[in-house]
């Protein structure tokens, strides 16, 4: 009986943990989301100065990029 309820707290608390893993990689693609939006802004705001001026962005979009990917729970549990 007590194996059986050990076993299943372990359950509950990994079932949270992957949860919780999934959920700040959800968010963390959200904010790649918004850097890319405030590009498509900055585009078109600067116009032929895009370059110089949305080039911060650019960098920090491409980091997130490689960085933000959302993994599913198979990824995370392997």
């Amino acid at each position: 009986m007590a194996i059986d309820e050990a076993r299943a707290e372990e359950l509950k608390a990994k079932l949270k943990e992957r949860e919780e893993l999934i959920r700040e990689s959800w968010v963390r693609a959200m904010e790649a989301k918004i850097v890319q939006e405030n590009i498509t802004k900055c585009y078109r705001i600067e116009g032929v100065n895009h370059h110089e001026k949305c080039k911060d962005l650019v960098e920090r979009y491409a980091a997130m990029l490689q960085d933000n990917k959302v993994k599913g729970y198979k990824h995370i549990d392997v």
